[in-house]
């Protein structure tokens, strides 16, 4: 065991002396008070250490002590359903025995131990296993069940397993030729990556239920975006709404540095949400990280680490994982403190020089994977990071160096969130890499022709943008017809398929054959409008159409009734347009 002593204190950057044979990144605990911190500088045998608690009241020649061990989160049943800290400390039970508030030093189990587990074995004695086979089964869950495996780096012949019963995390679940037992839990350090067999390429979609998202920017599974976008234009509630509608199995919610009304709303809203898939309670499926603003901010630093640990391990047991993390931000903001606490040359704005590094390494976590094992289990983990730029300045280092290593770019608009239009997705401004790849399974799923739907559809929308140009010179009166039919349909457009009421019981999910049959059906009024102009027919006319007002509420019709709706409605658009008589 290493013990040094504290020699300098600089907020939440310590200095300790007679450090020699500690390691990078492993934990200590700093002073009388246990405060737990890590190593992120060696020099000599002095250990700069980044504490992850508040470290007022420390003194100089308070004793810091090596735990001889890189920060490490111990996975297993019951994480689902957990809050933890950003270092995987269950705010809950923490609350139950401090109060409101953390209290320096504390140390609590991040699962409960006492708690009796249903075990099934699948393996059997005298079997070879490896890392990442499974030996049993816990249903975690009413509809997750928990795989318990073999740890990376394991193998061996298995001499006995427990029977089929209940047991406390604790209980060791086989015991190898080796003598090495493997229990219900593993551990593993935050900021490696967890092994896997092979990345394979993204192919289907990540489908959020928004229709802006997954027919104009949708990207796979396994992919990753960010969410940029000022202050009120709506980050956190399109978050929640993909935390809330995403087709995967799991989330992983990081509130990393947010404010504590919003933490504190995510806190009391989630778990009593209803899983819209499946009826039982939200959080039954859910983990989320909590590191308010009012938190030690290296503790936020580790938050999203923590959190993308959590995802890959469900990724591992064959799940697809979505990991939100709100915001990415104020994690890059806990950065820059901690290196000027440092003294280390500062890049941009005052970030570190390693920020791009840093933020590619964590995105390089998300994908598509076939997991370690023989049983060619297959799961992702689809990280979508939201930005708070100041002043919706999109040039900002962080805002930048994510547009670098993400393949989608969803970004708020303050002007669409200032005229109530939400989600205030820029249609202009956003744009996905991973069209390419999704694009097989819409074609076969949806639609053969949905992505000539999709880019007709953005063709209008950016000839509206042009258009409104002229408009702002010269007025409406000035355009020809056949551009006020554009600017009517992209209207159209703008307010009966981009907008959507995240709580209306229809409109907060729209499946992709709605959203599809929804644009056909906008574009069916464009070309008969463009018919009926071009043999003398005035927009007055056509906008008379009482079809033309039933489209406007599809979106609020139930999905199968719409769907069924719209395929009658196209013919008789084209119909009533094409009997319309020239004055």
């Amino acid at each position: 065991m290493i013990v040094g002593t504290l020699s300098k204190i600089t907020g939440p950057v310590v200095v300790a002396e007679g450090m020699t044979g500690v390691r990078m990144y492993d934990v200590v605990r700093v002073g009388k008070a246990g405060l737990m911190g890590e190593v992120i500088r060696l020099e000599g045998d002095l250990a700069t250490v980044q504490v992850y608690e508040d470290t007022s009241g420390l003194k100089v020649g308070e004793p810091v002590e090596s735990t001889g061990g890189a920060l490490m989160l111990e996975l297993g049943p019951g994480l689902l359903s957990s809050i933890y800290d950003g270092i995987q400390r269950p705010l809950p039970v923490i609350a139950g025995q401090t109060g409101d508030f953390i209290a320096r030093g504390t140390i609590v189990s991040p699962l409960d131990r006492q708690r009796l587990w249903d075990f099934t074995p699948v393996a059997e004695v005298g079997q070879h296993v490896s890392a990442g086979d499974t030996l049993g089964t816990i249903p975690e869950s009413p509809t997750i069940v928990h795989r318990v495996m073999v740890p990376p780096g394991v193998s061996g012949t298995i001499t006995s397993i427990i029977s089929e019963g209940q047991y406390t995390i604790d209980t060791p679940v086989a015991v190898l030729d080796d003598g090495r037992e493997v229990g219900m839990t593993q551990k593993w350090p935050v900021r490696e990556g967890r092994p896997y067999a092979r990345k394979l390429d993204p192919t289907t979609p990540f489908l959020t239920g928004m229709r802006i998202l997954d027919t104009f920017f949708p990207i796979a599974l396994g992919g990753n975006a960010i969410i940029p976008g000022g202050f009120g234009t709506g980050k956190t509630v399109t978050q929640q709404s993909l935390a809330k509608w995403a087709d995967v199995d799991i989330i992983v919610y990081v509130g990393c540095g947010e404010r504590g009304n919003e933490m504190t709303e995510v806190l009391k809203e989630f778990p009593e949400l209803e899983d819209p898939r499946t009826g039982s309670k939200l959080m039954d499926r859910t983990v989320l990280v909590a590191n308010t603003s009012n938190m030690p901010v290296a503790a936020r630093e580790a938050s999203i680490y923590t959190g993308v640990t959590l995802a890959e391990f469900y990724r591992d047991m064959g799940y697809n994982v979505a990991m939100m993390a709100d915001s990415t931000s104020r994690w890059g903001e806990a950065l820059r403190e901690v290196s000027g606490r440092l003294e280390e040359m500062p890049g941009e704005e005052g970030y570190p020089a390693y920020l791009a590094t840093r933020l590619a390494a964590f995105y390089e976590r998300s994908g598509r994977c076939e997991a370690l094992g023989s049983e060619g289990r297959i799961g992702s983990v689809t990280m979508v990071g939201a930005v708070s730029p100041p002043g919706g300045d999109m040039s900002e280092p962080m805002t930048q160096n994510s547009l670098r290593v993400t393949g989608a770019f969803w970004a708020l608009d303050t002007t669409l969130a200032h005229s109530r239009h939400f989600p205030a997705i820029s249609w202009t401004k956003s744009y996905t890499l991973f069209l390419g790849q999704v694009r097989p399974w819409f074609e076969e799923q949806v639609a053969e022709d949905w992505v000539d739907i999709r880019d007709r559809a953005m063709f209008l929308l950016q000839k509206e943008t042009e258009l409104q140009e002229i408009v702002q010179l010269v007025g409406p009166d000035a355009l020809p017809e056949t551009e006020k039919i554009i600017l009517e349909v992209a209207r159209m457009l703008r307010e009966d398929f981009l907008q959507q009421f995240a709580f209306d019981a229809v409109d907060a999910y729209c499946p992709p054959k709605k959203a599809y049959w929804l644009l056909k059906t906008i574009l069916a009024f464009y070309d008969a409008s463009t018919q009926a102009m071009s043999r003398g027919v005035s927009l007055r006319q056509i906008m008379q159409v009482p079809l033309r007002e039933e489209i406007s509420m599809l979106k609020t019709t139930e999905h199968e009734a719409a769907i069924a709706r719209m395929q009658e409605m196209i013919p008789q658009i084209a119909d009533q347009i094409a009997g319309i008589e020239v004055l």
